[in-house]
This record gives C-alpha cells, sequence and structure tokens, in this order.
C-alpha cells in the first residue's frame, strides 16, 4: 500500500454519498484514500493493548452491510414500491430546490432505510431477518454519530408515518400517534421540536413537509416524555410504604392511562427512542456486572415499561436513535454488544471523512518519559498512570494539591485553549472555547475546581469563577429526571432576591439551564469557558463550542470513550467550502483513550484457576512475641519564631527533564488510529514567558506557608509569610536546585521546569523548613486506642508464597520477595531478636506528607531486640517497652522514598523524646546479606544508650 499524506480528513460532501475513506494499515502505519464506501462496522482492541502499535480490529456489521446494498440499488431504481405520499416526500428531500436547507446524506439514508424496510417488495427483501431484542414488539435502530442531525430523521419519520396515515386510513403499517420517549428534561425539551404545532418546530424550520401536505400533519399526535414517566412502583416498593395510602400495584391499563395521558385513547402507536443505548433488556442469565442499580432500573424500567403498553394498546413499530447503541453483556464489568437490530450506521469515522462533526486529534507524543508498558504519552490515558489512580482514587480534601502529571496536563491543555481564546476574540467571537472535565468521582472535581478557583494552573484567563461551571451529578440527575419545568425558570437568574432560599427543585433546574446553554449568545451559560463534570455530561447537551477535553477517570470501553467524546464533536461552522465540503474543526483530547482500548478476553476461554488462599492471623499460643507500638495520628510542631536554613544540610534537588512534559504533540484520529502524517503541538513556552522569576517565588511561597499550617504558627502569620518568601527566594536562587542534564536550559527553560514542578519544589522548602525549624514536638495518640499491637490483626487471606515465622506473633510470614524469605529467615535465627513481624495489615503506619498530601507509609518489619537501653519493665502491659528496630528493605530509591524516611525519622526522634513507649531505632537494608550487621550495630548503639543512662 502507498502512502498518502493526509492534506484533510474530509474527503466526502456531506449531501453526497461518501465515495471514498481512509484505510489505514498497520505494517506501515500509513493511510491510503480507498474509493468506495467504508464498511458498516467498529473497532475493537487486537489484544496487544500493552504494545505501542495496537492498532485494532474491524469488526463488521453484516446486516447492515447488505441493507446498505439494497437499499441503494433501490435507490437508483426508483423506489419501486412506495405509495404515492413516500413518493413525494422523498422527492421533496432529495431536490435541493425545494429547500432553503438539504438534508445530509446520512439522513436521508437513515430514513430511507426505515422506508425500504416498510414499503419495498417482499422481494427486494429476502434474505433480511432483524434481530429481536427478546421482546413481543419489533425495534428497529438507526446508529448515526453525535452531531449528524437525528431529531431531523426523527421528524421525517413522523410526517412519513401521519401524513401516509391520513392518506391510506387502513393501512396497518402506519400510524399519526407517535410516542417519542427521552433519557432526560434536556433531551426531552429539545424533543418538543417534534410537535408539529410547536413554536420552532423542525417541519418548518427545515421543510420537513411540502407546503400542500403541512395541513394534514397537523392531524399527527406527538406525546414526548422522559424515560422516568414510564417508571411504576413493584409490588415490593409498595409493601414498604408507611404512609394512609396502601393502594396496590396498577393494573397495566391504569398505568398505560397514566403514562399516555390524552392520548389514553389511541388503540396502536409509532415509538421513538432517544439515545436509545439505556433502553435494553437485562440478559436472563447474567445480573449485569460494573452496572449501577440506578442504571440497571433505567433500562428496565424503559423496556418494561413499553411492554406494557405494548399488552394494553399496541406498538406498531419502535424505531431506536442513538450514536452508541451497545447493551452490556454481563460476562464482564466493561464488555458491551451493539444492538442486533441495527439496520443502518453513519459512525463518527464516517462523520469525520463527510465533516460532519470535529475530527479529534490526541495526545499521541511529548517529550517526557512514555508510560513504561504502553510507550505511549502519560497524557494518553492520564488515570491510568499508577500515581493518579492512586489520588484520585482516594478521600481528599477540596485543597489537596493534585498529582504533578494531572497539574502538568492542565499547564499544557490549558495553555492551548488561552491560544484559542486569544484567536477567537481577535475574530470577533462573543462566546469563548469550552474546556470539559470528565473525573472519576465528586471529590476530584472538587479538587479540580478549588485548583482552578485559586488559579494553581497559572492561567488567570481559564481560572475565572464566574465562568467556571461545576456540575453537581446528583442536583443534575434530579432536574433531568423531572417531567417539566417549574414556571419559568430563566426568571430566577435575574432574580432581585438574590439571597432568598431556592427550593432544591429550582437549584436542579438553575444548573440544567445553565448546563443547557453554554456557549450560546444572549443566554445565562453565555460566558461559561470550564466545565467541570463527574462522570457524565447530559445526552443531548448540543454546546458546540467545545473545543479542549479533560479525561480525569477509568475509560475501559468503546462506549465510554466515544461517548465522552462526543460531548465535544458538534461543528460551530455549516458553511460549504469553494470545494462543496465543510472546513475542519477540531477538538484536542487529553485523557481519554479514544483510538486504541483495553482488550477484553475472548469469550469462551477460561481464565487462571484460583490459587489456593493461606489463612493469616496471630497465633494465640506465640503471645510471648507479641509487638506493641504507639499509634500516633499526627505529631505536633512549634516552630521557632526566626525561621532560618542550615544550606550545608539540605540535600540538593533534581528536577529531570524526562519526568515533565513541556511539549506535546496531537494527531488527528479516523479509524481508530492516528494520523502520523499531519502533527499539531502544544508548547509551554508561551506559558513559561508570562511568569518571571518574582511570580514563581511568590506562587512557590503561598504554598509552603500554606503547607505549614500557619495557624499553628505563634507569632504574626504576616510575619510568617514574609520569612517564607525569603527563605524561598534563597533557595531558588542557590546551587540546591539541579537540573539534569546540567547543559539543557536556559532561563526560559528553567521557569519551565520550576512551574511544571512547583509541587516537588514545595514538598522540598517546605521539609526543610519543617525538620530544621522545629522547636518541640509532641505525640497526639489515638484516644480510644492509643497502642496498637500485633495482636490487633485481623485475619485475612492471601494467594502469595507464605512462610511460617518462629519468632512472629503471626502466623505466617507472607512473602513479597525472595529477598524478604533471605531476610525472614535471619530475623528467626538471629540471637539478638526475641520478636518479629512483616509489617502486613498490622496497622503500623509512619504518616507523610509528599506535594502537599498526606499518605501513609508501612515500613517492611517491625524487630524487638535483646538490649534494654531504658531498663523498662517488660512485663508493663499498657504500652511498649525494650528495644525496637524499623527495618526497611530498599534497592533503589526515589525521591518520595527519601521523604518516607525523613517522616520515619522524625517518628523515631518524637517517640524517643516522649520516653514512655522504649526505645526505637531505624535503618535500612540494601542486600538481604546486611540484616546480621545492621541488627548488630543498632544492638550496640542501644547498649551505648544503655550505659550512658546508667
Amino acid at each position: 500500500m502507498k502512502r498518502t499524506q493526509i492534506d484533510t480528513l474530509i474527503i466526502n460532501s456531506p449531501y453526497e454519498r461518501p465515495s471514498e475513506y481512509w484505510k489505514y494499515d498497520p505494517k506501515t502505519t500509513h493511510f491510503e484514500r480507498v474509493a468506495g464506501r467504508r464498511p458498516a462496522g467498529y473497532v475493537i482492541a487486537s489484544g496487544r493493548s500493552g504494545s505501542y502499535d495496537d492498532s485494532g480490529v474491524i469488526v463488521e456489521i453484516p446486516l447492515v452491510n447488505k441493507i446498505r446494498e439494497r437499499v441503494d440499488a433501490w435507490r437508483e431504481k426508483g423506489y419501486p414500491g412506495v405509495t404515492g405520499i413516500t413518493r413525494r416526500l422523498l422527492e421533496h428531500w432529495n431536490d435541493p430546490q425545494q429547500r432553503n436547507l438539504r438534508f445530509f446524506f446520512c439522513q436521508l439514508e437513515a430514513i430511507e432505510t426505515l422506508i425500504w424496510l416498510s414499503e419495498a417488495p417482499d422481494a427486494e427483501k429476502v434474505g433480511i431477518e432483524i434481530p429481536s431484542d427478546g421482546g413481543s414488539w419489533q425495534r428497529l435502530c438507526s446508529k448515526m454519530a453525535t452531531g449528524s442531525g437525528k431529531t431531523i430523521v426523527m421528524a421525517m419519520l413522523i410526517a412519513w408515518q401521519a401524513l401516509n396515515k391520513t392518506a391510506y386510513p387502513q393501512d396497518a403499517r402506519f400510524s399519526k400517534y407517535f410516542l417519542v420517549v427521552a433519557p432526560g428534561l434536556t433531551v426531552r425539551s429539545r424533543l418538543q421540536v417534534l410537535i408539529p404545532s410547536a413554536p420552532g418546530n423542525y417541519y418548518d424550520v427545515f421543510g420537513v413537509v411540502p407546503t400542500g401536505l403541512r395541513e394534514k400533519l397537523n392531524q399527527a399526535k406527538v406525546k414526548v416524555v422522559n424515560w422516568h414517566a414510564l417508571n411504576w412502583e413493584t409490588p415490593d416498593q409498595i409493601a414498604k410504604k408507611k404512609g394512609v395510602d396502601k393502594r396496590g400495584a396498577k393494573s397495566d391499563e391504569a398505568y398505560v392511562r397514566e403514562v399516555l395521558g390524552d392520548m389514553a385513547q389511541i388503540r396502536t402507536m409509532v415509538v421513538i427512542n432517544d439515545e436509545a443505548h439505556h433502553a435494553w433488556r437485562v440478559p436472563a442469565e447474567s445480573k449485569i456486572k460494573g452496572f449501577t442499580k440506578e442504571e440497571i432500573e433505567e433500562a428496565t424500567k424503559w423496556v418494561g415499561g413499553l411492554d406494557r403498553i405494548h399488552r394494553t394498546r399496541n406498538i406498531q413499530a419502535c424505531y431506536d436513535f442513538s450514536a452508541t447503541p451497545f447493551a452490556p453483556t454481563g460476562k464482564t464489568s466493561s464488555e458491551a454488544a451493539l444492538f442486533p437490530w441495527i439496520v443502518s450506521d453513519f459512525g463518527l469515522n464516517d462523520a469525520i471523512e463527510s465533516g460532519l462533526v470535529k475530527t479529534p486529534r490526541m495526545v499521541i507524543r511529548d517529550d517526557a518519559l512514555p508510560d513504561s508498558k504502553t510507550y505511549k504519552s502519560k497524557l494518553y490515558h492520564i488515570y491510568n498512570d499508577p500515581d493518579v489512580r492512586e489520588d484520585l482514587s482516594r478521600k481528599a480534601e477540596e485543597h489537596e494539591p493534585l498529582p504533578k502529571l494531572v497539574t502538568n496536563a492542565y499547564y499544557l491543555l490549558g495553555t492551548d485553549w488561552l491560544a484559542w481564546a486569544k484567536r477567537w476574540e481577535e475574530e470577533g467571537s462573543d462566546v469563548p472555547p469550552v474546556m470539559i472535565t470528565v473525573t472519576n468521582k465528586t471529590e476530584t472535581a472538587a479538587r479540580i475546581k478549588y485548583a482552578f478557583d485559586h488559579n494553581k494552573f497559572l492561567i488567570e484567563e481559564l481560572c475565572d469563577p464566574a465562568k467556571t461551571l461545576h456540575i453537581d451529578s446528583k442536583v443534575m440527575k434530579e432536574a433531568e429526571s423531572q417531567e417539566d419545568l417549574s414556571g419559568n425558570v430563566l426568571d430566577l437568574f435575574d432574580d432581585e432576591e438574590t439571597d432568598r432560599k431556592l427550593s432544591k427543585k429550582d437549584q436542579a433546574q438553575l444548573l440544567r439551564i445553565l448546563v443547557d446553554t453554554v456557549g450560546k449568545k444572549g443566554k445565562p451559560g453565555e460566558k461559561i469557558q470550564n466545565v467541570i463534570s463527574v462522570g457524565m455530561l447530559s445526552e443531548g447537551w448540543d454546546t458546540k463550542t467545545v473545543t479542549h477535553i479533560m479525561g480525569l477517570r477509568a475509560f475501559s470501553s468503546q462506549l465510554l470513550c466515544e461517548q465522552v467524546v462526543g460531548r465535544g464533536l458538534r461543528r460551530i461552522s455549516y458553511e460549504i467550502n469553494k470545494d462543496g465540503k465543510f472546513d475542519p474543526e477540531y477538538v484536542n483530547i487529553f485523557g481519554v483513550p479514544f483510538a486504541f482500548l483495553p482488550h477484553e478476553s475472548k469469550e469462551g476461554i477460561p481464565g487462571p484457576q484460583p490459587k489456593p488462599k493461606t489463612q493469616i492471623e496471630p497465633d494465640p499460643e506465640k503471645m510471648e512475641f507479641e509487638i506493641k507500638w504507639p499509634n500516633l495520628i499526627r505529631i505536633e510542631h512549634q516552630y521557632k519564631p526566626h525561621l532560618t536554613l542550615k544550606w550545608d544540610e539540605i540535600s540538593p534537588l533534581t528536577l529531570d527533564i524526562s519526568d515533565t512534559i513541556t511539549k506535546a504533540e496531537l494527531a488527528r484520529i479516523i479509524g481508530g488510529n492516528a494520523d502520523l502524517t499531519n502533527i499539531s503541538e502544544i508548547d509551554l513556552r508561551a506559558l513559561a514567558e508570562k511568569f518571571r522569576m518574582q511570580r514563581i517565588v511568590f506562587e512557590t511561597a503561598r504554598d509552603v506557608y500554606d503547607q505549614m499550617k500557619p495557624d499553628d504558627w505563634k507569632g504574626d502569620k504576616f510575619e510568617l509569610l514574609a520569612q517564607v518568601v525569603h527563605l524561598v527566594e534563597e533557595f531558588l536562587a542557590s546551587d540546591k536546585i539541579r537540573i539534569n542534564p546540567p547543559n539543557w536550559c536556559d532561563d526560559l527553560q528553567r521557569r519551565i521546569l520550576l512551574t511544571s514542578n512547583m509541587g516537588r519544589v514545595v514538598q522540598h522548602i517546605w521539609q526543610s523548613i519543617y525538620f530544621q525549624n522545629t522547636e518541640s514536638m509532641a505525640l497526639v495518640t489515638d484516644k480510644e486506642k492509643p497502642i496498637r499491637s500485633t495482636g490487633d490483626m485481623g485475619t485475612w487471606y492471601t494467594g502469595k508464597p507464605c512462610e511460617r515465622a518462629a519468632k512472629s506473633h503471626i502466623n505466617f510470614c507472607v512473602l513479597d520477595s525472595t529477598w524478604e524469605a533471605c531476610e525472614a529467615f535471619e530475623l528467626d535465627h538471629n540471637p539478638h531478636v526475641k520478636a518479629w513481624a512483616k509489617n502486613d495489615h498490622l496497622g503500623f503506619d509512619i504518616y507523610y506528607i509528599f506535594e502537599g498530601k498526606t499518605h501513609r507509609y508501612l515500613p517492611d518489619f517491625i524487630i524487638k531486640l535483646d538490649a534494654d537501653p531504658e531498663g523498662q519493665n517488660e512485663d508493663q502491659e499498657s504500652a511498649p517497652s525494650g528495644n525496637y528496630l524499623v527495618l526497611e528493605t530498599k534497592g533503589r530509591d526515589t525521591q518520595k522514598d527519601k521523604i518516607k524516611r525523613d517522616f520515619l525519622d522524625e517518628w523515631v526522634r518524637a517517640v524517643n523524646e516522649d520516653g514512655g513507649f522504649g526505645y526505637w531505632q531505624w535503618a535500612v537494608s540494601r542486600d538481604p546479606a546486611d540484616v546480621r550487621g545492621i541488627i548488630g550495630d543498632e544492638v550496640s548503639k542501644a547498649e551505648s544508650k544503655g550505659r550512658e543512662v546508667t
């Protein structure tokens, strides 16, 4: 296959049948422009997801490809078999002269396919079998990419059905009654355009119906409801009700009358499901893993409600519309399968090549070390980084600093957003570009919001709280579950009584309106430029101004990736260029692994057999080897009144350029693969030029000051801040910051490195001040349990290798390495060791602070030695006594490891100063053979300490 330079991914007219597509060759990583139509299908990972070149496997949809050929041939023959009304509509829709706004080819193909299935001669449909969803009424699904205009297709569908029914009342193929089901209030409100009498209806706006037929369309009855309207109380829910109302479950007839309201008298209808991927039947053999109870209930009640309607009335036909019509298989938490009743498909790749949507651009490479397993940029799937996943998964306060990679990512994406914002402003745009962030949990969203509000990302233009929208998922869910607006909610935005307390319902509606109007001129959300959301943004969110997406959650399925990316795909301009095509528009994406996805195990291949588990617990017959220690919550510090730093005692801080991303390359994505012939670049130099050294000094000093907990300072707070600023200035100007390689950077590059590593710089300076300027320390133990011991361990189980331990209160030592096995043997046989325990599930934690966050450090071993420097009573029950050694085994050190041991050293010093918990020491084993010597040295130190006490 010859290499083709891709100048533009848009190679088809939006108004004509696609005639070319970009085909990827995984062997050469090149694209070829191929004549013909891209086959209907989707991409899954090939199974090499751990390698960089996983280009995925295309899985075709045979039924759609077969129907496509038949519909194409039927179209060429002039639509044989259709009614006179249908023919008039098809001619009207296909004639650009009869309309101001042309229909896209994908819209015409979708409606033509549905018409073909209903009206084409039976001979045309031989061999076409549409699978059922398991119910008694037929579903047909049109798969259309986000932004390709499926609401217009719904309007065409209603016009086709209703006008035929008015013309041919006895024809059972048609109906003039329609129940449209939406997934939330935003979509429901938007679908009001399907009601022929509604202001701004699509029949008039887009000229869906010829003038001579428009009046007849008013005979159609269209009812648009939330899926929540289909909900009902189960017998179990009714039984648990405590009120006076003791009525039983509604009959199907009573239920349907309530749902249909003024349409209750009809006997048959057409159902249209928008965002139909929410409506699926739970497989009989599965409990559905990885889905919440609410999600399963939504799917069940949506389809179950339609079942009840069908039993009492008749669902003549059901038409599903979705960009991602996947349903869970129940086999794994992330595995999903396409609806088998899909009859037409105009997917995202088709939409990109026809210019109907923005082109997504993903990070493919940067100037830092890549992920060690995939060799991809760490910005590709940010949450996959172990440090990021651990940090964003824990409980954290909103003010706690974010992981370095996350901050680094916002520096880069924010810098790019700023360039777009300035360009839009210069071009006269009244609304700003929008960055959206999708996080894993509420706490993460709160931390992101706090960081923006306090300018932690150093881009003032993006850090304006008045232009940042933090979406409360619970409130938003409440708003979307409503069946209608309560009063004129828009008036609340102009309410002069701003202090009056709003009801929860009004708060929810205000948020929904704000979200719904992001980027819309003259609306409440006009100036919003920064949207932070937990999980998914609501469907129907048609904001066209999204230019940047940050993903900070796990992405484990094609469905989730496409849904998140889909929120940023709607185009701004629909003007045709001189070539008859749309000009490209882009959305830049960090953290959403849209091109390559994790590999699911193949069906039928059994997983590894579970290993037998070993029961780990204290042995009551070995109480003589019990070890106790103080259960510290924290160590309180009293700082000296005048802060100083002894420069010769401060270890240098090395900043490695390979660990900091200062430049990233993005490539356009098509067919699940990156177009490497056209690269765009984001460079932090533009951001660094905004900050002089004095600004970096102030930002660093502010964070150091915050980390010092100034409320514990006994003197004047302003004096403390002034001292911190002075010390930070000295530190940044000293030779204590070393850049590797040393000859790499000029002054501008140094500022980039300092800004990107501000968390590490703050940690180093704060730690130096913290340890050198402590006047006194006080232990704070847990009031309920001030002393812990090996006997407190609860029973647990493991499949790891285990060895019985002779001198340990715990029955087995769980081994994480052969190194630990050697050391366990030495501890059991060393004459100076009275007792020992592997610190696994013991609860012996050393709290330390790293980059502004509190972490727990678990040293490897606690050892009780035979020397007793304090001469304490060994029989004392309440507190530990004797001589203890905390032993860590470590090969190569990281900066984080060194900080852990600084806090271990502080813990040991504080406990020894207190004097009520025995004598403690700590050491690091660098080799299995050095443990004997370490123990000997520590015993000698303890004996020497004992002689001093005597």
